[in-house]
């Protein structure tokens, strides 16, 4: 039986690494998941085979990526489940948080629409539907939100803003705000 070792990245690999993920987040925030590999390591002012040796194939870099989109939006959901005051306002701004955050991001979208590749590599989702049930807990017990509403509703919520947002992007005539605004109606409790 063997074990794999993880030494430290040397500090010139550990720059090559943050300068592809910047390039590759800045790559697909405009072209979606659809960017090129020779684009991203042009944006990052390497080769193409640098990129390689960090990322073997564009799914593992995607896949990196994603989990940097579901460690902040967890960020942005823990900071959410400290505050104090009204359980719906803070699960509803949070909501609003996340969702303005992407909204600009064509890859972000595409990813929380259901890319299953990244989706399945992204360590941060734990974080976030931990996040999630401790908001919908709270909104529930002050009886704002629905009693049957349940994390896999918010995530369900959440793709359907992803497509909704990347179509907007790509000149579709919607409006992911009205769209999250019925969603999160939707959840209210009546």
């Amino acid at each position: 039986m063997s074990s794999t070792v993880h030494r430290p990245l040397r500090a010139d690999a550990r720059r090559n690494r943050e300068k592809i993920l910047a390039a590759a987040a800045a790559a697909f925030a405009t072209s979606g998941l659809d960017a090129q590999v020779e684009d991203i390591a042009r944006g990052a002012g390497l080769g193409v085979g640098t990129v390689y040796r960090h990322f073997p194939t564009k799914e593992t870099l995607v896949s990196a990526l994603a989990q940097e989109h579901f460690e902040q939006l967890a960020d942005t959901l823990e900071a959410a489940v400290v505050e104090e005051g009204d359980g719906w306002e803070i699960f509803s701004a949070a909501i609003w948080r996340a969702a303005t955050a992407a909204a600009g991001d064509v890859a972000w979208c595409e990813i929380i629409a259901g890319d299953p590749g990244a989706v399945a590599a992204a360590r941060g989702q734990e974080r976030v539907a931990g996040a999630t049930a401790t908001l919908i807990a709270r909104a529930q017990a002050a009886g704002a939100m629905r009693e049957d509403a349940t994390v896999e509703d918010v995530r369900t919520m959440m793709c359907g803003f992803g497509h909704i947002a990347a179509g907007q992007r790509a000149g579709a005539p919607l409006d992911w705000k009205r769209y999250l605004a019925i969603a999160l109606d939707g959840l209210r409790a009546r």
